[in-house]
């Protein structure tokens, strides 16, 4: 399970009279049975000791500087070890640490680490793991539990909060009593990372394989309230708002299972639909103009407010847009309509989105079942292949009971106190 590059990576530090130990989520993942997808190396060189080893080694990080060395298409990320925390490092008032290139040991480093399962060594050079924190306990108990104060670990870099809810659905393993109490308290510290950096944790906690169980924990501690308050609020009234979400991505999640390619703008334009189609059916009713114009006025304000928490990328928020907008065109049937929508570059991932919406009652199934044998139809009469339905859409099964409105669950927390 131990890439080439980590290996090459630990023996040149080595072989460099360093210390060098492979860290965090892929000791992790090995020791419990997964594949890691990326690794990390923990090492007293410094960056600047580090970068002449390495031909494409690249500096990153203004709080804590980090090394990027890569190999081909592989990345492997080296970190200095941390020294111990102090009442010198500058925070801002909430108590998240602003600057952190304080240098340390193993030792320092290992308690510096957010979970305990994320705080294990892989030595090559006896092949032992070194465990300072109850790693490996945790591990075997199926826990996720913080190291140190655990309010104060939030408070220094309340990502953490999303990091346990990843990590925990990943492994399916319980967060213990003490580290799960405080998020729900703490959910509000999430306003002061920067919207830039929301968008990437985001894409890690809901574009993968585990995003429906993600998504509930997110709600039940009050975190995806802080990310998406406008699509959190409707979800929480309006079942049909939370089917849809849940469907979008648990599409999402099916589709990385099978290896097919995923959108970050598919993503969040799933994620933003139930406020951006509340305020299109609000002013629609209200004022009666084009329903085009009404979309992209309800696109522009969602997106306005939603950049606020979470920066989305104009490469991104565009093609979202586009999905948005074609919604309302695919209430009119007529082979025309359908001839000049087949040739949008945004048509594929818009008609998908009008599947799901069919899926949970948003729209009528018959609306979705004609734009599909329309496709069908003219694709046929032009003998085109290239244009159509995609050829890895879920099938829409016309037998299958109605969906059974869904409600988010708890998250799974130990109850007792932890050792």
């Amino acid at each position: 399970m131990l890439s080439a590059a980590a290996l090459r990576t630990l023996y040149t530090l080595r072989d460099a009279g360093f210390e060098a130990y492979l860290v965090g989520g892929g000791v992790r993942d090995i020791l419990a049975g997964i594949t890691p997808k990326d690794f990390d190396i923990a090492t007293n060189a410094h960056p600047e000791q580090i970068k002449p080893l390495f031909r494409s080694c690249r500096l990153i990080g203004r709080r804590f500087v980090i090394c990027h060395v890569r190999f081909g298409g592989e990345v492997i990320e080296l970190t200095t070890f941390r020294g111990a925390i102090s009442d010198s490092m500058e925070r801002d008032d909430t108590g998240r640490i602003l600057s952190d290139n304080v240098y340390g040991t193993l030792e320092t480093d290992a308690f510096r680490r957010d979970f305990t399962v994320n705080a294990l060594y892989y030595d090559i050079s006896d092949f032992s793991i070194v465990d300072y924190c109850g790693g490996l306990d945790d591990l075997q108990a199926r826990v996720i539990r913080m190291i140190g104060d655990v309010e104060s670990r939030y408070r220094e870099d309340p990502v953490r909060m999303l990091r346990a809810v990843r990590i925990a659905n990943k492994l399916h393993f319980e967060l213990a009593a003490d580290t799960a109490e405080p998020i729900a308290r703490l959910a509000p510290l999430l306003r002061e990372i920067p919207a830039a950096r929301l968008f990437d944790e985001v894409l890690k906690i809901l574009q993968n394989v585990d995003a429906v169980a993600n998504y509930e924990s997110l709600a039940h501690f009050g975190l995806f309230t802080e990310l998406f308050p406008d699509t959190d609020r409707l979800c929480d009234r309006d079942d049909m708002a939370d089917d849809f979400v849940a469907l979008a991505l648990s599409n999402t999640a099916e589709r990385i299972r099978n290896d097919l390619p995923v959108s970050p703008a598919f993503l969040y334009a799933a994620l933003l639909w139930p406020p951006v189609l509340q305020r299109y059916r609000q002013t629609l009713r209200r004022e009666r103009p084009s329903p085009a114009v009404v979309m992209q006025q309800a696109a522009e304000e969602v997106l306005g407010r939603a950049i606020r928490r979470v920066a989305i990328p104009k490469r991104f928020s565009i093609p979202m847009r586009e999905i948005w907008l074609m919604q309302p065109r695919f209430e009119q049937q007529s082979d025309g309509r359908a001839r000049r929508l087949m040739g949008h570059p945004r048509f594929r991932a818009a008609y998908d989105f009008l599947l799901l919406r069919a899926e949970v009652g948003e729209v009528p199934q018959a609306l979705a079942d004609w734009w599909t044998e329309a496709q069908t139809r003219l694709t046929a009469e032009r003998g085109d292949d290239d244009i159509g339905v995609f050829d890895d859409a879920v099938p829409v099964d016309d037998d299958a009971p109605p969906r059974k409105r869904r409600r988010r669950r708890r998250a799974r927390t130990r109850s007792e106190t932890p050792a």
